[in-house]
């Protein structure tokens, strides 16, 4: 979505007067935290497109019986959060403080919290689940019905999903966690103890990137002997064709248009496939190397990328011209390429509306779409223990370790693929970059 339309989209629910209704949901919890009258923090700031600044600003506390207040000691970059660096996405207020993928040390709990305490060391999942409510226990956690009071997600799509942390007031509007200190609410549920020995860097993105490439694998049912083409050479495509790999793909095809993220692949997963279509057409090239398998195509497509890459003109345009919110290019190449009878799994964002996605094709080969926000919590007691073992290596995509004041370098050098950065780490109280050894094979 262009910044344009954005600001359109924003117009329109305005004069909507579609918002937040309230601050609360029922069973839910309070979405603004209660700040120390004294003291303060530095936290990552939206202030506009390719604008991100760090910011002395109120410290949270504890607000509700059931939350959690982190001191954060590693936070995150996500690929979706350069749809918010781009103003791609509608609903952003000045001054929002970004970030959902972090852990730390809790500094205080409310007076109903009983599973973590003052002193442990946490990791808290991206989307904030209230665990009570019919979705939370079903395992759609990410799609909790009470903690996005969001009217505006509820107009757009009929119901709302779950709140998130640091995105869009889309998602509720919660305060981030780039940032020294986090309220996190519900935290026995949000919350996961990081066990003794397993290092900081192991453990991050168990709350966000790995479960969310784990969850393109579940909805793309990938298993031994799949062929898997993966779109976006991202951390997050990395990370699915890890887990692919751990899960007995036969082959996997990584397909971008960076040739460092391609090395880079092939480097940390050896067996990978790589295909860089600023080289090749991607269709015509994947009919090619597929041409020999049973089915002449992949047997799972997974789309890794998200909704603000247009590859064509037509949709370029389009956007621009506010006839479309996002683009339909990846996800027609995916059912295009895919063989009949085929899945396609989809984690990378979508916000709106596509124009000319082939329909036909889908329905007439017979394929499977599925696409969801990752309910974290569901995948921590599989995934815990494979990073434990070292069977999964998150971690590998590491390349930048900034303190928190360097985080507009970080998501300069992360929108613009510059400097090799695959993924950026920010560390609160840090002074200097951390230099990581040369990237080489896990």
């Amino acid at each position: 979505m262009t910044g344009r339309m954005v600001e359109a989209v924003d117009s329109l629910l305005n004069k909507m007067e579609v918002g937040h209704d309230g601050n609360r949901k029922e069973g839910g919890c309070s979405v603004a935290a209660k700040t120390h009258p004294d003291a303060k923090m530095h936290a990552v700031s939206w202030m506009g497109s390719h604008n991100m600044q760090v910011k002395e600003v109120p410290r949270p506390m504890v607000t509700d019986p059931a939350d959690v207040l982190l001191r954060v000691t590693n936070t995150a970059i996500c690929g979706s959060d350069l749809h918010l660096y781009v103003h791609g996405m509608p609903s952003m207020k000045s001054g929002d403080v970004l970030g959902h993928e972090f852990m730390g040390v809790v500094e205080e709990v409310g007076d109903a919290v009983t599973k973590v305490k003052r002193g442990d060391r946490v990791l808290v999942a991206f989307d904030i689940a209230c665990g009570h409510c019919f979705f939370c226990n079903h395992g759609y956690q990410s799609s909790c019905d009470s903690t996005n009071p969001s009217k505006v997600q509820e107009a757009m799509y009929g119901q709302a999903a779950g709140g998130f942390f640091g995105y869009s007031h889309l998602t509720g509007g919660y305060q981030g966690g780039q940032a020294d200190f986090v309220r996190v609410p519900f935290g026995d549920v949000n919350c996961l103890k990081v066990p003794d020995g397993l290092a900081d860097h192991d453990a991050l993105f168990l709350t966000d990137i790995l479960p969310t490439a784990w969850h393109a694998n579940e909805m793309g049912e990938v298993h031994e002997g799949d062929v898997v083409a993966i779109w976006g050479a991202g951390p997050v495509g990395i990370l699915a064709a890890h887990c692919a790999q751990h899960r007995g793909a036969r082959r996997v095809i990584m397909i971008d248009s960076v040739q460092d993220r391609l090395d880079f692949v092939k480097r940390k997963l050896p067996g990978v496939e790589t295909l860089n279509f600023k080289e090749k057409e991607t269709v015509s090239a994947l009919r090619e190397m597929t041409a020999n398998e049973p089915g002449r195509g992949p047997d799972v497509v997974i789309e890794a990328a998200g909704f603000h890459y247009s590859k064509s003109w037509l949709h370029a345009i389009e956007m621009k011209l506010q006839l479309e919110t996002d683009t339909a290019d990846m996800l027609n190449e995916m059912i295009t390429a895919v063989r009949k009878g085929g899945r396609i799994s989809i984690v990378g964002v979508y916000i709106g509306f596509v124009n000319h996605l082939n329909i036909g094709a889908f329905m007439e080969k017979q394929l499977t779409m599925r696409g969801g926000q990752t309910p974290v919590q569901r995948y921590w007691p599989t995934l815990l223990p494979k990073v434990q073992a070292g069977e999964l290596v998150p971690s590998m995509v590491i390349t930048h370790v900034l303190p928190l004041e360097q985080a507009p370098k970080g998501y300069k050098i992360f929108n613009e693929k510059s400097d090799g950065c695959i993924k950026v780490v920010l560390q609160p109280g840090a002074t200097e970059a951390v230099t990581l050894p040369p990237a080489g094979r896990t």
